[in-house]
């Protein structure tokens, strides 16, 4: 297998001693998670120490039955220089260069090379590589078992780091041996938390100094002979550090200062280096004065190399370096690893890098970075040698970002915001440089979601800009870094001030109104301002040919008239801009977003099929076209699964939205809204089910986040009723009351479906005598329901809210008939729970006795333990009970029977040996929705691998296929 799929542990860049003296029982723990390894079970191990104390070492010995029994080992090593490169140690641990033979690899190095940010929403670019990497982990587990281990895990950059935690929460379910190697005392928060992670979930190993027995055994295994009581003193001063220990005896066998009984003169002391770093200039003095400068070169560009690289900065050509690079190799101060060089130990490199003092360091980093940017080196190499020079200010330097600020903003924003940031902040004759560093780092400041900085740079370009491009441009940053503030009233300002620019190109007009449409909606509530403004756009959009700026001004018009309840129109408005967009990649977001918007109006038009269709389509998506919609399609299933009373896979859907929210998160959600629909629906799933703890938790959480925006208000109803819904259960139907009515009165332009909450409220209101809240919120649903073109979800409600309100069971049945008809099944039981209320307030236990047999077993389906207890307690007030038929027991919690059914259609795909990947595709979930229900087989269950599923699901047989 190429070094490209599998990373031999021949050629791992660590010092593996032949010899192993000590750490027994640390090994024991390893070897008994390779072992583990073997029967299928995954599992996390961190692995801690001071530098030189043995943790690579020791790991490196471990895995060597790993690597016999056929597992695939995966090693990268980070690098305190070059830690803010995106994803570089996971990168280079995974193997994913553009060049690989893997397809996979490749696709992934092609991802983040060629991709660049939207329009519509800040593109999350590392957030979606980290998704591709872990599936390529999942992927890689599927065909074989696998070791990842990351090496001085202290210094790997943030979205690294998110990429182990993800993989730590999957260990788990995988064949996947995951090990972190840590300096101790770097103290970044990040690495805390992972390691306290760890330590919950996983093995922490703290390995401690050699004590003197080992030290002994270690200095004979290395002079071949025990040592003598001067030599064993000698030893003893390097702290039981094994490294230590190492090179300065090397260094006195190397000075023959070691006698053939193991003894040391007393008079050689004075000559022994007392430091690694004096050990290792001694082993320096050794090699050729041109060998040992070309190391320390080396040094700078990293712990590791490519030889090609060393040259150009050497200036030199690279059969030069044979020789030199050989006496290195020879020494044991380098190996080889793939297709590069590496310092056999961090320590190494090191103590060449600070042994330099720092202003020759910058210079030669400079001069490293001119090096290779005109050999065209990869323009992340130089921009970590510009970072490390801190020299801004040169020509060639300024130049050179002014020119690549595009392709670094897309690979490493952060990165390009420093070095962006660095030559503004110095005097820049040439305008035209000015003004190009402004735009990129405008553009990119706004893409992190840093929208203060962002306008201010966005303005500080505008002052400069000549060329209309640029102009235009700032203005679109400033109004979106305005409007994403929350400053609504300038945001409209300048952009209204952008249009009344003569010059304004017509692409950029048709776009700024199509921004002005949404931003007239949110701001004033004027629809008819923001349809004409959106018309305009479209117009516009179609003069300029421009498919974005035409499908946006489409999705204001389904917004309008989404707000209007005109939920026809809204569909052929969305699905046009679907037309429009097509299947361009450069305009993803605004895709996914109107995917979104789909599933929301066929909901509205009770088009339930369609919308799950519709939803599968968007999970079909490719990774790379759907990474910043991927909480935001969670979330829209979980809606949809909640009214189709799945609420086993609504909980799915919002607990993977979590996973990034454990212990560590990378970017997290920009906005407040999306949370509280998160934590709303959460809330108002679990409280139905009687689970108050969980509830609760969901509930503070929710009530928490400040309602400030309109879309806060629009994403905060299933909050506000679950928060009802508890007022309720705690005996408080006043309190409950009151929730519920405030979300009676829309404000202009608010889309929120009130109606759905409406029956809810008439019931509770009725049930204390508060008759007037009781009509207020019949005569809104009423408002609600004359507006709906077609008639449907707000007509059945108002139905609902009638009957109940005049005690009428016709127009109960009318609103029962069509939730059969149509669904969903949510507000059918709820339905069918007023009329046997109804029914039986007026004398007819018969039917209100089928009829509650009817509610029941539909709560029953949704294990709505709460709404059973209710609907049973108003109707034992009239003296109805179930009957014959009894109580049903309560739903299993363990073993195969407490599995869902799409439980159990992913056991059964697990047992067919699908990776994770593959079974998200075949079910239309997402990657982490799957991870989320194999977490939730495992444990109903009592298992701990994929494996023990595996076997139990084809135990099962059929039953598991089917469900």
């Amino acid at each position: 297998m190429s070094a490209d799929t599998k990373y031999s542990l021949d050629v791992l860049p660590i010092d593996r001693p032949n010899v192993w003296v000590g750490r027994e029982s640390e090994l024991a723990v390893l070897h008994a998670a390779v072992g583990a390894l073997g029967r299928g079970l995954g599992s996390v191990v961190w692995v801690e120490g001071e530098a030189g104390i043995g943790k690579s070492s020791m790991v490196a010995a471990a895995l060597v039955t790993a690597r016999d029994t056929g597992c695939q080992v995966l090693w990268g090593t980070a690098d305190q220089l070059f830690q803010r490169l995106p994803l570089g140690v996971m990168l280079d641990c995974l193997r994913v260069r553009s060049g690989s033979p893997d397809p996979r690899r490749a696709r992934i190095a092609a991802f983040l090379r060629d991709r660049r940010p939207g329009l519509f929403e800040p593109d999350d670019l590392a957030h979606t590589a980290i998704e591709m990497l872990v599936a390529l982990v999942d992927e890689s587990c599927t065909e074989r078992a696998t070791v990842v281990v990351v090496d001085d895990i202290q210094w790997a950059d943030e979205a690294s780091l998110l990429v182990w935690h993800r993989l730590a929460v999957a260990a788990e379910q995988l064949p996947l041996l995951l090990i972190g190697i840590c300096r101790v005392g770097t103290g970044r928060r990040e690495v805390r938390e992972l390691r306290a992670a760890t330590g919950r979930r996983g093995t922490v190993i703290s390995l401690g100094p050699l004590n003197e027995t080992d030290v002994t055994a270690l200095v004979t295994d290395l002079i071949g002979v025990p040592p003598g009581p001067v030599l064993t003193e000698f030893a003893a001063r390097a702290m039981g550090n094994p490294l230590y220990v190492c090179e300065l005896v090397d260094a006195l066998i190397r000075e023959r200062l070691v006698g053939p009984a193991g003894e040391l003169p007393e008079t050689a002391l004075d000559h022994i280096p007392f430091s690694y770093a004096a050990a290792l200039n001694d082993r320096l003095g050794v090699l050729p004065a041109r060998t040992a400068q070309m190391l320390r070169t080396a040094s700078l560009l990293g712990g590791e190399f490519r030889v090609t690289e060393l040259a150009a900065v050497l200036d030199v050509p690279a059969s030069e370096l044979a020789e030199s690079v050989q006496d290195t190799v020879s020494a044991g101060l380098v190996v080889s690893v793939g297709r590069e060089l590496a310092f056999r130990h961090p320590l190494i490199r090191q103590a060449l890098y600070e042994g330099m003092p720092a202003a020759l360091r910058s210079a030669l980093h400079g001069e490293a970075a001119r090096a290779l940017a005109e050999t065209g080196a990869d323009p992340l190499r130089v921009a970590q040698q510009l970072l490390a020079a801190d020299q801004p200010g040169s020509d060639w330097a300024r130049g050179w970002v002014a020119r690549t600020a595009s392709v670094l903003v897309a690979q490493a924003p952060g990165i390009a915001v420093e070095l962006l940031q660095r030559e503004l902040d110095r005097p820049l004759p040439d305008q035209d440089d000015q003004q190009i560093l402004l735009v990129g780092l405008a553009r990119t400041l706004l893409s992190m979601g840093r929208h203060a900085e962002a306008a201010t740079r966005a303005r500080q370009a505008l002052a400069l800009a000549a060329e209309p491009q640029h102009h235009a441009e700032m203005y679109w940053v400033l109004t979106r870094a305005l409007f994403s503030a929350g400053d609504n009233d300038r945001a409209v300002e300048a952009v209204r001030h952008a249009l009344a620019w003569p010059e304004l190109p017509a692409l950029w007009r048709a776009r700024l109104l199509a921004m002005l449409a949404m931003f007239q909606r949110a701001s004033t509530g004027d629809l008819d301002a923001a349809d004409a403004t959106a018309r305009e756009a479209l117009a516009a959009g179609e003069e300029a040919a421009d498919q974005f700026s035409m499908a946006y001004a489409l999705i204001d018009l389904w917004l309008t008239h989404s707000v209007r309840r005109d939920h026809a129109a809204a569909l052929s408005h969305v699905d046009r801009a679907l037309d429009v967009l097509a299947e361009d990649p450069e305009h993803a977001n605004l895709r996914t977003y109107s995917l979104d918007a789909r599933v929301f109006t066929l909901q509205n038009l009770e088009r339930w099929p369609e919308a799950e269709s519709t939803l599968r389509y968007r999970r079909t998506l490719s990774p790379d076209r759907n990474d910043s919609g991927q909480v935001t399609s969670a979330l829209t299933a979980a809606v949809l699964l909640y009214w189709l009373g799945r609420w086993d896979d609504a909980m799915a859907e919002l607990d993977a939205v979590d996973l990034d929210a454990t212990e560590i998160t990378y970017a997290g959600l920009r906005e407040r809204g999306p949370m509280m629909l998160r934590h709303g629906v959460a809330a108002m799933i679990t409280s139905r089910r009687a689970e108050r703890s969980a509830a609760d938790e969901h509930l503070r959480a929710g009530l928490d986040l400040p309602i400030a925006t309109i879309s806060d208000r629009e994403n905060s109803d299933f909050l506000l009723a679950a928060h009802a819904l508890t007022a309720e259960q705690d005996g408080n139907p006043h309190a409950a009351v009151s929730i519920l009515s405030g979300m009676l009165n829309r404000r202009p332009g608010e889309m929120t479906l009130t109606h759905q909450w409406l029956p809810d409220l008439v019931r509770i209101a009725l049930d204390v005598g508060d008759h007037s809240a009781a009509v207020a919120a019949l005569r809104s649903c009423q408002s609600e329901a004359a507006a709906e073109v077609p008639p449907a979800r707000a007509a059945a409600a108002r139905d609902r809210c009638r009957g109940l309100l005049n005690r009428d069971p016709a127009a109960l049945r009318s609103a029962a008939a069509h939730y059969r008809k149509v669904g969903p099944s949510v507000p059918l039981a709820g339905t069918l729970e007023d009329l046997a209320a109804t029914l039986a307030g007026s004398g007819d236990m018969a039917e209100a006795r089928l009829v509650l047999n009817e509610a029941v077993d539909l709560y029953h389906t949704f294990g709505a333990t709460w709404d059973i207890r209710r609907v049973e307690n108003r109707l034992r007030q009239h003296g109805v009970r179930r009957g014959v038929r009894g109580g049903r027991p309560p739903r299993p919690t363990n073993g195969w029977e407490a599995l869902t059914p799409t439980e159990r259609r992913v056991a059964a795909m697990i047992a067919e040996g699908r990776s994770t990947p593959r079974i998200a595709q075949d079910l239309y979930l997402s990657r982490r929705t799957v991870q989320t229900h194999v977490s939730h087989i495992l444990g109903k269950l009592d298992m701990r691998s994929r494996v023990e599923i595996a076997r139990e699901a084809l135990r099962h047989g059929a039953d598991a296929a089917q469900g």
